[in-house]
């Protein structure tokens, strides 16, 4: 793996800069604001869509067409807060967020649903590239790694409560008070984004996500947190298919295992180094994975589960952490977006290809197959430190 260009204080008794600023706290507050709108429908409009009519293909049609929104969304993110700034662009990614959910309230047919996804899938774009541009901006380097996991908290969090929630109150008190409050939570973050940085002059210009995606110091950990978030969009959307009713359990304690880790991994990193963790997690990731391959015993899913979460953690905070360090602060927005493409991408490409290969191999051998394929991003990683290691060695023959 390439070395990290920002210099970090590995002594633990060196004097740390302080992690939490005003603009810090006001970026988690729309966080937390943007995500709980995106999960508390997440799974409710599909449903919604459902008891209207559309049966099972209007349900599938509303989650298609919001990533669909969400990917092409990101692909231009970085180009417009390069006009803009984080200002403006993420008070729109906001409004995107909000405005559709009120306006479900109001009409529910199944034309109304496909458009608000559509565009609320362009408003969560807006808030996942941001929210990961501006903690790199508003939290010292020293302590980036730090700052990337408490945001994954603020965003994990209120996941983990509004996806069951969205459904529980859809059955409790209607679908339009869920719509309501998702609309609510969007539009309050706004108070927040007012006072986040706006347009400002960069000493550099920057990267394009085409000329990002080919430098290899950007690639590679791109790539290794795109193998892992394969594996999750094949839990998601198989386990509860082929591990029966442990499968929320499991599901949960992966979300809660990645969670908490990326506060650690954050931590961990910005004092010994993020690059260190990307391979470790990969590995846990995959053992995870290849556990389930005993998709019949619980207890071989639930540990598998969290052993995944534990490695999609680490991968997930080191390769963002990672990217940031090697690009100047006129590119991250678009390190954020490279992310969160790979992200996305990752989820579908997985599901697809899983849903391929389980036809004919059966559930078991296809989690094997998947946890091997999981590592194939150690050969370019490992192939880069070895011609890292002969240069070193031939500087210091020559010197």
């Amino acid at each position: 793996m390439t070395t990290t260009t920002t210099a970090r204080s590995t002594t633990d008794g060196a004097a740390r800069p302080r992690l939490m600023s005003r603009a810090f706290a006001l970026v988690l507050v729309a966080a937390v604001g943007s995500s709980t709108s995106f999960y508390l429908l997440f799974s409710a409009l599909p449903r919604y869509a459902d008891a209207t009519g559309a049966g099972g293909v209007g349900a599938g049609l509303t989650t298609g067409a919001m990533m669909l929104a969400t990917v092409a969304a990101e692909l231009a993110v970085p180009r417009l807060t390069a006009r803009f700034g984080y200002r403006k662009v993420f008070g729109a990614g906001l409004a995107l967020l909000g405005i559709p959910a009120l306006a479900l309230a109001a009409s529910g047919g199944m034309a109304m649903i496909l458009t608000a996804c559509l565009v609320r899938g362009a408003g969560f774009a807006v808030a996942v590239v941001l929210g990961g541009a501006l903690v790199a901006s508003t939290v010292p380097a020293e302590r980036r790694g730090e700052g990337l996991g408490v945001y994954g908290i603020a965003c994990g969090v209120p996941a983990m409560l509004a996806l069951p929630a969205g459904l529980w109150l859809g059955d409790l008190v209607g679908y339009e008070a869920v719509f309501v409050l998702a609309g609510v939570s969007a539009l309050a973050g706004l108070a927040a984004v007012r006072d986040l940085p706006g347009r400002r002059p960069e000493p550099e210009e920057p990267l394009g996500l085409v000329a990002a995606a080919r430098r290899r110091e950007l690639l590679v950990p791109s790539l290794f947190f795109a193998a892992t978030t394969v594996a999750t969009g094949i839990t998601a959307t198989f386990l509860p298919l082929a591990g029966g009713a442990v499968s929320a359990w499991a599901l949960l304690a992966h979300n809660l295992a990645a969670t908490c880790t990326r506060w650690w991994a954050g931590r961990n990193g910005d004092r010994y180094g993020a690059s260190r963790q990307l391979v470790p997690g990969l590995v846990i990731s995959a053992s995870g994975i290849a556990l389930l391959m005993l998709v019949s015993s619980p207890a071989a899913v639930l540990a598998g589960m969290v052993l995944f979460g534990v490695g999609f953690g680490l991968t997930g905070n080191a390769s963002m952490a990672v990217m940031l360090d090697r690009v100047p602060s006129s590119s991250y927005g678009t390190v954020s977006a490279l992310w969160n493409v790979a992200y996305d991408v990752g989820i579908g490409v997985g599901a697809t290809g899983f849903g391929f290969a389980a036809v004919h191999t059966g559930y078991p051998a296809a989690f094997g197959l998947t946890a091997a394929l999981m590592l194939l991003p150690l050969l370019v990683g490992t192939g880069g430190a070895r011609r890292r290691a002969r240069a070193e060695s031939d500087q210091l023959c020559t010197a």
